[in-house]
C-alpha cells in the first residue's frame, strides 16, 4: 500500500474508484460533504471542521490519512473509529469484486468509508484527500464546499516540478457551480485557482483576504492560524447552505478539536520535564510552519529525534533545522524509511550533528536519557516517527 511502499503503490486513475462505487450502489451520492485537499494542514483542517459540526449537533463521518496506529483511525464518526466488525464484513462481503479488479489499499479503503457514512445515516462528511486530487480516490463526491488549504512542493514525482502544477492537480476537486475555499496566497497558484473556478463556476473565496474573527485553537502553534480562518470561512458557506452552525459552535469546536474527533500529532505533549513534543509535518513547506515553533519555548538544550522517508527531498528540509540541536537519527520502520546511518551522513553536510539508533524508540530512549528536566525534545520528520512514538 502507498503508506508503506511509496511510489509503486501509487494509482493515478479514478476508474477503479468509480468501479467500486457502482458495486456498492453509489454510497457517496448519499450523504452530504467537505472535501479537503492541500499540501499541508489539510489534516488538522479536517479535523477541525468536524469538531465544529460535531459541536452543532450534527452526526458527522470523518475520512482522512494515513493512520498513526489504527487503520481505523482513517474512518470516524464523530470522533469513533469504524468498529473491526465492519472492516472485516466488508472486506468478507466484497472480496471476489475486490480481488477480480485489483483494487489498491487506497481505493478500497475510500470505497469502504463511503459506504460506512451512507449506512449510517451521517449528516455530512469531511472528506480529506489523500495525494493531489484531480485523480484522488476521494475525487467521486460532489461536496457542498470544497477546500484547499495552500500548495507546497511535495509529491513532485506524481503532481508536478511547480507550484502551478501541483494546483492544477489540487484544484481538480472544484467540481461545478460548488463553492471553493482557498486557504493560503501563493503568487503561482493563484491564476491557476482562478482559472479552474471561472471554467466551472464555482465561487472562489480566498480565506486569506477575509478579516476573520480571531479565535484560538487547542492545536498549538502559530502555524494552525491560516486552517483557523480557513476554517471559518468554509462554515460560512456552509451555514449558506443551511447548516445551523454558530459562532459558539465554531470557537467550542476549535477548543475540542483532540476530544471531538481523535486527532494526534499535531505539536503533540508526550511528556514534561524534559518537554518532549512530536509533529507530523515532513516537507519543506509544513517544517516552516513547525520549526519556527521552537523558538517560542523555553529551554536550556534542543533534542531532535529525526527518521524521514527515502524519498524526501532532504537538501529542501534539512537547511530549516536548527544547528544548535544533539540529533538522534533513526529509521522509520517501513519500507520507505531511510537508514539512520544514511540520514546522519547527509544531514552532517548541514552541520546538524549526533548519532544514529537501530530503532525509533532507542533514539527517544536516548534522547530522554541525556537530557535534563529544563530541556526540549523534538520528534518528528516522518509521519511513521511520529506514529512509533505514539
Amino acid at each position: 500500500m502507498y503508506q508503506r511502499q511509496g511510489a509503486v503503490a501509487y494509482k493515478e486513475d479514478l476508474s477503479n474508484s468509480i468501479l467500486l462505487a457502482d458495486h456498492l450502489g453509489n454510497p457517496q451520492t448519499k450523504f452530504k460533504s467537505v472535501h479537503v485537499a492541500g499540501t499541508n494542514g489539510k489534516g488538522s483542517t479536517s479535523h477541525m471542521l468536524a469538531s465544529v459540526l460535531q459541536e452543532a449537533g450534527y452526526k458527522v463521518g470523518l475520512y482522512t490519512s494515513p493512520h498513526l496506529k489504527d487503520f481505523r483511525e482513517r474512518i470516524r464518526i464523530n470522533g469513533v473509529p469504524v468498529s473491526e466488525a465492519y472492516v472485516v464484513d466488508f472486506v468478507k462481503d466484497h472480496k471476489p469484486f475486490l480481488k477480480a479488479n485489483a483494487l489498491s489499499f487506497f481505493e478500497m479503503t475510500v470505497g469502504m468509508a463511503f459506504d460506512y457514512f451512507a449506512s449510517q445515516l451521517v449528516d455530512i462528511a469531511i472528506i480529506e484527500v489523500g495525494l493531489g486530487g484531480r485523480l484522488d480516490s476521494t475525487n467521486i463526491i460532489t461536496p457542498e464546499v470544497s477546500v484547499i488549504t495552500n500548495i507546497g512542493l511535495d509529491h513532485m514525482q506524481y503532481l508536478g516540478k511547480t507550484h502551478a502544477a501541483i494546483a492544477f492537480e489540487k484544484g481538480g476537486i472544484i467540481k461545478e457551480g460548488i463553492p471553493v475555499v482557498i486557504g493560503e496566497h501563493h503568487p503561482e497558484t493563484e491564476a491557476v485557482f482562478g482559472t479552474l473556478s471561472r471554467k466551472r463556476n464555482a465561487p472562489l473565496y480566498k480565506a486569506y483576504t477575509f478579516d476573520a474573527i480571531p479565535m484560538k485553537s487547542e492545536l498549538k502553534g502559530a502555524y494552525q492560524q491560516p486552517n483557523i480562518r480557513t476554517v471559518q470561512v468554509a462554515i460560512a458557506k456552509l451555514q449558506e447552505k443551511g447548516f445551523g452552525v454558530g459562532i459558539q459552535h465554531i470557537a467550542k469546536g476549535l477548543l475540542n478539536v483532540v476530544k471531538n474527533t481523535g486527532l494526534q500529532g499535531r505539536w503533540q505533549l508526550l511528556g514534561e520535564q524534559p518537554t518532549i513534543i512530536c509533529d507530523t509535518g515532513h516537507n519543506k513547506e509544513g517544517l516552516s510552519y513547525v520549526l519556527p515553533q521552537l523558538e517560542t519555548v523555553t529551554y536550556d538544550h534542543l533534542h531532535i529525534v529525526l527518521g524521514v522517508v527515502s524519498d524526501k527531498d532532504l537538501d529542501s528540509i534539512l537547511p530549516l533545522f536548527p544547528k544548535h540541536a544533539t540529533y538522534y537519527f533513526c529509521k522509520p520502520s517501513v519500507l520507505r524509511g531511510m537508514p539512520a546511518e544514511e540520514l546522519e551522513a547527509i544531514a552532517l553536510g548541514f552541520n546538524l550533528k549526533g548519532a544514529s539508533y537501530v530503532s525509533v524508540s532507542n533514539a527517544l530512549i536516548a534522547a530522554k536519557e541525556k537530557a535534563t528536566p529544563r530541556d526540549f525534545i523534538f520528534v518528528g520528520g516522518s509521519t511513521f516517527v511520529v506514529a512509533e512514538v505514539l
